[in-house]
Parts: structure tokens; sequence; C-alpha cells
């Protein structure tokens, strides 16, 4: 039987590079995406066929639906020569970035920038990817615990996020008759370069955080990536339309 193809977006580093090797460590071969970093794409690549699955690294600019087309096309040309035509079981939007702004000074600019990447790309770059995914697949968007807490400086990011846990409950609803499930996955705090590494790096904003998780940390890369993989597979075949928050209980 052949194995299954999971399409991560922004896998070169962080979330989406744990997301991948988890996948691949569950059957998976992946299709990676990265902006600009191909040669830590690469390395992911690496990582993974040492696993023994297959891996492949596409530049994809989440940002500009200009690309999507394009990128589509190389999608396609993958499955095509790598895998005998077959299709993607598993689709997941990860890529994006972390603007700490205050809502005072957040400019229309930052706005624009927040929604063309969180919400208006995962939205287009799906309904694109739609023909070249199974049916009963799995969709795993990528939301943020900051669509249920509030921290100040992310009124653009959190409110983006919020919209792709909307979002995903609607892809559910309307693909569900190709039996295609769709959830959203939302990180806490995670020791990341994200956002500037600000809860990796800084060891105040890091203790603020674990005094107000039940788990008494703050989270890793490998506490994301399982999840994203549970649920891309059949071990989460009757779970659609969920918003799972990963933040091992901030704020509860």
């Amino acid at each position: 039987m052949a194995n299954k193809i999971a399409l991560v977006t922004g896998a070169s580093r962080g979330l989406g590079k744990d997301s991948a090797i988890a996948l691949a460590n569950k059957g998976f071969d992946i299709i990676l995406t990265y902006q600009t970093k191909k040669e830590a794409a690469n390395e992911v690549v690496k990582e993974i066929e040492n696993i023994g699955q297959k891996a492949f690294a596409l530049p994809l600019d989440i940002s500009s639906t200009a690309g999507f087309d394009q990128f589509v096309t190389d999608v396609k040309a993958v499955l095509n020569t790598e895998f005998a035509d077959a299709k993607l079981s598993a689709l997941v939007n990860n890529a994006g970035i972390g603007i700490n702004q205050s809502f005072e000074t957040t400019t229309e600019e930052t706005l624009d920038a927040m929604t063309n990447i969180h919400f208006k790309g995962p939205f287009f770059l799906t309904q694109k990817l739609l023909p070249l995914l199974n049916d009963a697949s799995s969709i795993v968007n990528t939301s943020s615990g900051l669509a249920r807490f509030s921290f100040a400086g992310y009124a653009a990011y959190g409110a983006m996020k919020a919209a792709i846990d909307s979002l995903s409950r609607y892809q559910a609803v309307e693909l569900g008759s190709r039996k295609i499930r769709v959830n959203s996955i939302a990180p806490g705090a995670i020791e990341t370069d994200f956002g500037g590494g600000a809860v990796r790096d800084s060891a105040e904003y890091n203790q603020l955080v674990s005094s107000q998780t039940a788990l008494g940390r703050v989270g890793l890369p490998d506490d994301i990536g399982s999840v994203v993989a549970f649920l891309c597979s059949d071990d989460s075949k009757w779970i659609n339309a969920q918003r799972i928050e990963v933040s091992g209980g901030f704020r509860i």
C-alpha cells in the first residue's frame, strides 16, 4: 500500500519542521514549503529521508496569491513524477509570522500583511489544492492560543487566528461531502524563533507564561508536531470541525 502524502507549509523551521518530522514518523511522505530558507528546508528533507520517508521542498510565499497557481503546478509535478499520480492525504497550513504591535500603532500595511499571510493565503491555497486532495483527507489549519486569550500587541495577529478557527468550521461543513476533515490547532507560547524568539530568549517572559500554565512550563516544538500528526492520521478519524488548543493549560 502506498504511503500517505502530507503537504506542510512553512516547514523549514519551528512548528512546521517538527510537524513534518512527526508526520514522517507516522509513515507520511512529505512535501514541505519554505519562503527563503532553502538550505534549512533541504536539511529537513534529509532528516525525513533518514527516517525512511520521501520528502521534497518547494518554495512558496504564502503572502501572495499571485504565485499559487505555479505552486499547485509544482506540487502536481512532484505527485506525478515521484508518487505515480497519487494525491495528498493531508494539508497542514502552518506558514506564518508573528508581529507584536499595539492596536493603537498598527498600520493598514501591517493589517494587510497579517490578513494575507494568516487568512487570505491559507484560504485560497486550500481552495486551489482541493483537486489534489484525496477524499477522506485531513486539513489542519494553524490558529493560536491568542484567539482565546489576549496579550497586548497581538490584536491583528489574534484576530486573524480567530478568523482561521471560524474558517475551519465552515470548511468542515462544505467539504464534509468529500469526507474531508478540517480542524484547527491552537498552540500556546512555544520556545521557537517565532515573534523574534521572545518566549525562548526572555527569561522574564518565559517565567510569566510558565507561572500561568497548569503544567508549569512553556511549550516546545515537539509538543505541537505530534498533535498535528495525530490530526492528519486515521487515529483522529472522528475528530472534525474542532479547535484544539495545545497550551499546557494556559490561563484556564
